[in-house]
C-alpha cells in the first residue's frame, strides 16, 4: 500500500475546511435584525396601523389628516389624526361640545377616545360611558380622517405633515369641512395649481341679520389671505372672530386633502380624476346643514369611477323619513351613472338633495388623486 505524505493530507484538510465554511455562509439566510424584527411584529400594532390608517398596499403614509365635523345632539365633534409611517401616532379633537354639562362630559370622553385610537390604531374604539353622543360623533370624524389617509395611501406624497404647511401640493378643487360656529356654518373651497392656491372662496359663510354684514366684511379679505398666504396661517378679520376662525379650520382641512394627494396631476370634482387609482377607496365628504337636518354621503371609487354611493347621515324623525326614503335612493343611483355632483335635485326633497351633492363634491374632491 502506498503511504501518502503528511503534507499532502494538511493541504486536504485545509481545503475541506475552507468549503465547509464557503458551504455554510453560502446557506445563511439573507435577513438582517431590523427586517427580522418587522417580521415578527407583522401582527402587532404597526399591521393594525397599516390597515387603518392605509388600508393596503403603495407608499407609506405620513402627515396630518382632520376628519370632518360631525354634529351631535349637544355640538360639532371634529378629530384630527397625525399618521407616521402607517402608524397613528396622536389623536386629537379639534372639536368637541361645550358649555354647561358639556363640559365636563367632554372632559371625561375625549382623553379616553384619544388614548384608545392610538392603542388599537382603528376607528373600533369602545363608547365612553356617559358622553355617548360624543363617543359616537368623535368615531364617524376619526372614521373620516382614516378615509382620508386611505385616500393618500399610494400617491407617494404623504411624507411631511399637512397641518400649517405653507402650500398645498395637488392640483384641482378641494372643499374643506364644514365646521360650525356661533353664527353659522362656515365651509371653504379651494383651487390648487403648480402647488399653490389660486383661489379661495366661502361656499358656506354665516347669514341672517348682523351676520350678512360681517360675512360681507370678512370673507372676501379671508379668500384674498389665503391666496396670498398659501396656508390657514392667515389673520382674523377684527369684528368677524367667529367667522374667521371657522374659515380657518376649514380652509386647513382643504389644505390637508390638498396634501393628502400630492403629486398628484389631477384634482376637479369629477370620479374621472380618480383615474389609474386601480384600487378601490372609500372616501367620505363632508357633514351638510339643512333646513331638516345633516346630510353626509360616502363613495367607494374604482378604475375612475363611483361604484357606489350612499349617505350616511340624512333627515330623519316626521315627514323627513319619507322624504329620505324617497330622495337618497335616486340620488345614490345618480351618482353612481354621472360619476359627479352634477345631478338633478329629487322634487318635493329639495334641502335634502342640495345637501347631498354638496357632500357628494366634497367627497369627490378628496377622491380626485
Amino acid at each position: 500500500m502506498r503511504k501518502s505524505h503528511p503534507l499532502r493530507r494538511v493541504v486536504l484538510a485545509t481545503a475541506a475546511t475552507v468549503s465547509g465554511i464557503v458551504l455554510l455562509l453560502s446557506l445563511k439566510p439573507s435577513s438582517d435584525p431590523g427586517s427580522a424584527q418587522a417580521a415578527g411584529s407583522g401582527t402587532g400594532a404597526a399591521a393594525a396601523a397599516q390597515e387603518a390608517a392605509q388600508g393596503g398596499a403603495g407608499a407609506p403614509v405620513t402627515g396630518t389628516m382632520t376628519g370632518d365635523a360631525v354634529q351631535t345632539q349637544y355640538g360639532a365633534v371634529q378629530v384630527r389624526i397625525t399618521v407616521v409611517a402607517n402608524k397613528i401616532m396622536k389623536a386629537e379633537a379639534v372639536q368637541a361640545p361645550k358649555g354647561g354639562t358639556s363640559d365636563q362630559k367632554t372632559a371625561l370622553a375625549v382623553p379616553k377616545l384619544n388614548a384608545q385610537v392610538v392603542a388599537k390604531q382603528s376607528p373600533n374604539i369602545d363608547t365612553v360611558s356617559g358622553a355617548t353622543y360624543t363617543s359616537e360623533g368623535y368615531k364617524k370624524s376619526l372614521q373620516s380622517a382614516i378615509d382620508k389617509a386611505n385616500a393618500s395611501a399610494g400617491s407617494g406624497s404623504g411624507s411631511g405633515s399637512s397641518q400649517g404647511s405653507g402650500s398645498a401640493q395637488a392640483g384641482g378643487a378641494f372643499t374643506g369641512s364644514a365646521v360650525q360656529t356661533q353664527y353659522g356654518t362656515v365651509q371653504v373651497r379651494i383651487t390648487v395649481a403648480g402647488g399653490k392656491i389660486t383661489k379661495a372662496e366661502a361656499v358656506q359663510a354665516p347669514k341672517g341679520g348682523t351676520s350678512d354684514q360681517k360675512t360681507a366684511l370678512s370673507v372676501p379679505k379671508l379668500n384674498q389671505e389665503a391666496v396670498a398666504k398659501g396656508s390657514a396661517d392667515i389673520d382674523s378679520v377684527s369684528g368677524a372672530t367667529y367667522t374667521s376662525e371657522g374659515y380657518k379650520k376649514s380652509l386647513q382641512s382643504a389644505l390637508d386633502q390638498a396634501k393628502a394627494k400630492g403629486g398628484s396631476a389631477s384634482g376637479s370634482g369629477s370620479a374621472g380624476a380618480a383615474s389609474g387609482a386601480a384600487q378601490a377607496k372609500t372616501v367620505t365628504g363632508a357633514v351638510q346643514q339643512t333646513q331638516y337636518g345633516a346630510v353626509q354621503v360616502r363613495i367607494t371609487v374604482a378604475g375612475g369611477k363611483i361604484t357606489k354611493a350612499e349617505a350616511v347621515q340624512a333627515p330623519k324623525g316626521g315627514t323627513s323619513d319619507q322624504k329620505t326614503q324617497l330622495s337618497v335612493p335616486k340620488l345614490n343611483q345618480e351618482a353612481v351613472a354621472k360619476g359627479s355632483a352634477d345631478i338633478d335635485s329629487v322634487s318635493g326633497a329639495t334641502y335634502t338633495s342640495e345637501g347631498y351633492k354638496k357632500s357628494l363634491q366634497s367627497a369627490l374632491d378628496q377622491a380626485g388623486g
